[in-house]
């Protein structure tokens, strides 16, 4: 329930509607908030109605229909239906950037020298592909040739984001703010079509994993344990208990030693007493009992 009304919105005898063109009320929203919970753990805020009436618009347009009432029962009458992809991505937020929150790199660097070439990283959010490729980078500057032999799993729910994420092709301006050694190194410019553009090398890309992955689902198809896990500005989407029960199973992907990095806004240990902060935003296992935790979705 709404504890005010809503100035965007008109009322008739049945439900409050937007004014769009698209039939869209409240208990449509209402739906689309409990369908998204139970498909990938989000948690949509109340103040997300227009968010959602933007993005999921394009899809009745789509498939030609005017109400999201038509639209929401055709899926949610077709359990195995393609379009739960579809409607997943419009509703998942990718915001990322090349280092983004610059001060876990140097402790990454740090970890890399220490542990050296036969170690497993994991990035849990992978978006549109920018921090797994900053993963990739700070392991080549530690490493040098020897980087080639780190393999690191890069795993999103947004399967159109991962498809941009593995063509790994980006506007020049914004990989140019890397700096010309990152530039020049990393990426290659565009010419002709493709001028304003920058694709990552080869060699970076062939480092990464690329796959899709729901971190609500009953299992996990990821080859671990893992020296070092990011998952940054991921649980702030989920409630306390869904957080609680990615962090009992991350856990239990980590080796004894491994590091856990955090968004800036996230507190791990606050959740659970499986992790003990051990720098700004990076977390370790409380113990190594702690990565035997069982996992609370079997």
């Amino acid at each position: 329930m709404f504890s005010a009304p809503d100035p965007t919105v008109s009322v008739d005898e049945n439900a409050v509607r937007f004014t769009r063109d698209l039939d869209f009320t409240l208990r449509d929203f209402e739906r689309i908030r409990d369908l998204i919970y139970r498909r990938a753990g989000i948690v949509m805020a109340e103040n997300k109605r227009e968010m959602v009436y933007s993005r999921l618009a394009k899809r009745l347009r789509l498939h030609g229909m005017t109400r999201f009432g038509d639209y929401l029962d055709r899926l949610e009458g077709r359990a195995e239906s393609e379009e739960w992809e579809a409607f997943t991505n419009a509703l998942t937020t990718n915001l990322t950037a090349f280092f983004r929150e610059s001060h876990h790199f140097p402790v990454l660097a740090e970890e890399v020298r220490r542990r050296g070439t036969g170690i497993k990283i994991w990035c849990a959010g992978a978006s549109t592909g920018e921090e797994p490729y900053s993963l990739a980078m700070t392991v080549r500057e530690t490493l040098g040739p020897a980087a080639s032999q780190v393999k690191i799993l890069a795993t999103d729910i947004d399967t159109e984001a991962l498809n941009t994420a593995r063509a790994g092709v980006y506007a020049l301006e914004t990989v140019e703010k890397l700096g010309e050694v990152r530039c020049r190194q990393f990426f290659q410019r565009g010419s002709g079509s493709r001028a304003g553009k920058a694709r990552v090398r080869p060699e970076l890309a062939a480092m990464i994993d690329f796959r899709p992955l729901n971190l609500v689902t009953g299992s996990w198809s990821i080859n671990g344990p893992f020296d070092i896990i990011f998952c940054r500005n991921v649980m702030i989407y989920f409630d306390r208990e869904t957080q609680t029960n990615i962090l009992r199973r991350f856990s239990a992907q980590m080796k004894p030693d491994g590091l856990l990095f955090a968004g800036h806004s996230e507190n791990f240990s606050f959740l659970s007493q499986a992790f003990r902060l051990r720098g700004q935003t990076v977390y370790t296992l409380a113990s190594p009992s702690s990565r035997a935790m069982p996992d609370a979705s079997r």
